[in-house]
C-alpha cells in the first residue's frame, strides 16, 4: 500500500505541474468540460466498446480532474488503474485466506495475484514513458495490463469456473481503455513522439 500512496502523491504533484506547464501543449490547461469532452471523444471514436458513463464517473470523482489538462487526465487514469490493481490484490489475498476455494480456483487466484502485481509495474512503466512523451511505450505497457486482466479471467473460464474478480477486471480494463484513448489523442497532437 505504501507504493500506491507514494505513486498517488507523485501523480497529484505531476498533475499540478502539468497545469502550469501546459503552454507547450495544444490542449487547454483548464477546461470545465474536459472530462465530458474527453469521454465523449473516446466513446465516439472507439472501435470497440467504450463506456462513456464509466469514463465520466471515474474521472468526475477525482477533484483534481476538474482543474487539469488532457495530460493530467491520463495521469489520473493511470493512478486509478494502480489503485484498482492494488485493491484487487488485497481482495485476492482475502479470498486466498478464506480457504473456501477448491485447489483449481486457488491456483487461478494465485496466478491472478501475480498478474495483477505485474499490472501495477506495467502501469508504473507506462507512467514513466508517458512523462517523457514516449507514448508508444506508454501505450504498450497499458496494453500489457489489459492482457494480464484477460489472462486472469481466461484461467477461470478454461476450468469452467466463474471468476470472483470479474468486476475488478472489467473496471481495470476500462481504465486502461480511457488511458489508451488519451494517449491516442496525444499522439494525434504529437505524431513525432512515436
Amino acid at each position: 500500500m505504501r507504493t500506491s500512496t507514494l505513486i498517488s502523491a507523485s501523480l497529484l504533484l505531476l498533475s499540478f505541474l502539468l497545469i502550469h506547464h501546459s503552454n507547450s501543449y495544444p490542449f487547454p490547461a483548464i477546461s470545465k468540460d474536459i472530462i465530458n469532452k474527453t469521454c465523449e471523444t473516446c466513446a465516439t471514436n472507439s472501435k470497440t466498446f467504450f463506456s462513456y458513463g464509466f469514463c465520466f464517473t471515474s474521472l468526475q470523482a477525482i477533484p483534481i480532474s476538474h482543474f487539469t489538462n488532457l495530460q493530467g487526465l491520463a495521469l489520473i487514469t493511470m493512478e486509478l488503474a494502480i489503485q484498482n490493481a492494488t485493491n484487487t490484490i488485497s481482495s485476492i489475498e482475502v479470498l486466498l485466506n478464506s480457504e473456501t476455494f477448491n485447489q483449481n480456483s486457488t491456483m487461478r487466484l494465485k496466478d491472478c495475484l501475480g498478474l495483477y502485481s505485474h499490472a501495477i509495474m506495467s502501469v508504473a512503466n507506462s507512467l514513466g514513458a508517458f512523462l517523457v512523451e514516449d507514448f508508444d511505450n506508454a501505450n504498450e505497457c497499458i496494453i500489457d495490463v489489459k492482457e494480464a486482466v484477460s489472462v486472469c479471467e481466461d484461467g477461470f473460464e478454461k476450468e469452467g469456473e466463474v471468476s470472483p474478480l470479474i468486476k475488478e477486471g472489467k473496471n481495470l480494463s476500462q481504465l486502461c481503455d480511457i488511458t489508451l484513448c488519451i494517449i491516442y489523442l496525444l499522439v494525434l497532437a504529437f505524431p513525432s513522439s512515436l
